[in-house]
Order: structure tokens, then sequence, then C-alpha cells
């Protein structure tokens, strides 16, 4: 059973910040559990967060029932054993031990990758959108060069790589002062590659400066909204910093958050990776009843890399964001809705 030590326990743990030795003892495990269900002084549960600031671990607060008290916002995963916790709590029930076994399974099979997401999130809390995803891209470009991603492209070195489309792959088509955009790979399930990255900001950027358009709607084609990065470009950029460059000059993110106000997206199927992150961005999003929702990226070693450290914690918060990145585990459209993802569920519009 997981019970974690309680604030004063780990600040004994850590010395209370006087002692490296003792605070880098703590830090070789990726993760730490901190019992919030003992009465705990707010003092030491603030001077816990001081003391690990900047300290390469994750806190992570479980409580058989959620405490109201502000300072428990400071941890990077609130856990709560009561199925009706709310935000920014996740409610587990009777799965409260089994999903705090998957994530601290998660978070060891690449500690890298879990450390800088939840360092990312908290640097993102303050920073703007646009700022946020620039911090997102170095991170992505520095874990590029990780044991753990380099483990996981060697594993796809057998993938047959597909014929690369020769025609436009995002259809656009004006009606008034609406343009409709929709991803047309469907063989792919729409895969996220650099040519789709390419051709939607051209797109978003012509809704920019166009100011006769008044709504954007954004739609994939085919069986899945979007499933995430194009495994066969994985591996293929010159370098990192080379690929960071090229993702901060060109980024569908950066290119939709100017106009966000009037994007409506309409996803289904499956929704991963930047299938997930791109229509985090947008002022309103509509999921078919049966659409999931994943983030794949930290078990292949890496952080999610389409700007979903800035679009996902904004619509529900960091904390739920942190959960779902690092659980390794779909979320359905139900879920997705309560926490607020998504604005709506209509099987309807589509």
């Amino acid at each position: 059973m997981a019970t974690g030590l309680t604030p004063a326990q780990l600040l004994s743990v850590t010395a209370d910040g006087l002692d490296d030795t003792a605070l880098s003892a703590m830090a070789t495990a990726p993760a730490v559990l901190v019992n919030l269900d003992q009465p705990f002084v707010l003092r030491d549960l603030q001077r816990l967060l001081t003391v690990v600031e900047a300290a390469p671990v994750l806190l992570i607060g479980i409580a058989d029932f959620a405490t109201e008290n502000a300072a428990v916002l400071g941890l990077d995963l609130l856990l709560c054993r009561s199925p009706d916790a709310p935000a920014p709590w996740i409610a587990c029930g009777e799965s409260f031990e089994q999903k705090i076994e998957e994530l601290l399974l998660s978070i060891g099979g690449s500690p890298d990758a879990a450390i800088a997401l939840a360092q990312l999130l908290r640097v993102g809390a303050t920073a703007s959108a646009s700022e946020a995803i620039v911090a997102e891209s170095w991170v992505y470009s520095l874990l590029q060069g990780g044991d753990r991603y380099a483990r996981w492209l060697e594993d796809q070195s057998d993938r047959v790589v597909r014929p690369r489309p020769e025609n436009p792959i995002v259809r656009l088509k004006r009606i008034d002062d609406e343009l409709k955009v929709c991803l047309n790979r469907p063989d792919v399930h729409n895969a996220y590659g650099t040519r789709m990255r390419d051709e939607l900001v051209e797109a978003f950027r012509l809704a920019d400066s166009d100011q006769t358009i008044t709504r954007v709607e954004l739609r994939g084609e085919g069986p899945s909204f979007c499933s995430g990065g194009d495994l066969d470009e994985f591996g293929t950029a010159p370098t990192p910093v080379e690929a960071h460059e090229v993702r901060t000059r060109r980024n569908a993110g950066v290119a939709l958050i100017a106009i966000a106000d009037r994007v409506e997206v309409f996803v289904h199927g499956r929704c991963v990776g930047a299938g997930v992150e791109l229509p985090a961005f947008a002022a309103r999003v509509v999921a078919h009843s049966e659409t999931t929702f994943l983030l794949p990226e930290i078990s292949m070693g890496l952080v999610p890399g389409a700007g979903g450290t800035s679009s996902i914690p904004r619509r529900i918060g960091r904390h739920r964001c942190a959960y779902f990145a690092l659980c390794g585990s779909p979320i359905d459209a139900p879920t997705a809705l309560n926490w607020g993802l998504i604005d709506a569920i209509d099987d309807t519009k589509f």
C-alpha cells in the first residue's frame, strides 16, 4: 500500500535543505510520494516546496480525501482515493493504489523525460502561451539526445517507411466568412509530420492576415482526427538544435494562438500527441462520443512537442496535465469533457 512521507518527514530526509548530500539522496528517485492524509504544518509543506524547487524530482501528493489547503498546489500531481475529488485532484476511487503504481512505473521507465515534464509545467505556469512553446521545444530537443529516446528509435528501426504524399495534405475551403481546414491524410490517420505542420501554419497565417475570415473550422478526414507525430520522420532531423530552430520558426501552435478565438475544432477517433495538443489551443473543441485522447511521448523518452505543455495546462491545469502525460493511458471523451480538455460531446456534428 502506498503511504508516502509527510512534509515534516521529507524535510527531515533533506535535513531541511541544509545538507546538499541529503537532498541529492532524495533526488536519486525521480518521484516522491507526499502523504497529505496526516495532519501537517503549513510551514513544513511550504518549506519542502522551497527546498526541492529546483531539484530533479517530482512531488506527488496522495490522500484519501482532497484537502482544500492551497499550499498543495505547489506539488506536481495530486491523487485522491475519493471518487469525486475536485480539480486539480485526480479522483481514483478503487483504483487508487493501481494508478499510483502505474504512474511510478511510467516515471521510472523514462525518468529524465518525466522530470523535464514537471519542470516545464512549473515554468509554463507563469509564462505566456508562446513562451511556454519555446521552452517546450528546447526541452524536447535536449531529450532527443537522451538514452531512452535512442532506445525507442532503435525499436523502430525495422519500420517500413511509407511513400510520402505528393498532393497537399491540408485541404482548405472558404465559404463566405468561414475557412474550413481539413487534415487530409486518412490512410495514416492524419499523422502529423513536417508537411502537415507547414501547411497548417500557412492556413492559420492566412486566417490571421484576413480579418474577413470570422470563423475557422478544423477537422480531420478519415477514421481519426490525428494519430500524432509521423513515426517515419522521427530521427530524421539533422541536429536537435536545428530541429528546435525550425519548430520555433514554423510552429502551428504559435500560429493557432494568434487566431484561437475564431477557431472551433471537431475531433473524432484517435487523438494522439499533436492531435490533442493543437486542438487544446482553440476556443472551442467538440468531440465525438467515442473519441480517445493520448499523450505517448514520455514512453518515448520525450515530452509533448506540438505545444501540449502550453495548451493543455491552460485547459485542465498543470496537475492534471502532468498526470495525463505521465500515466501513459488514453482518456475517453466524458473524462476529457469533465476535465475541460474539450467543450462538448456532439455526435451530430460528425
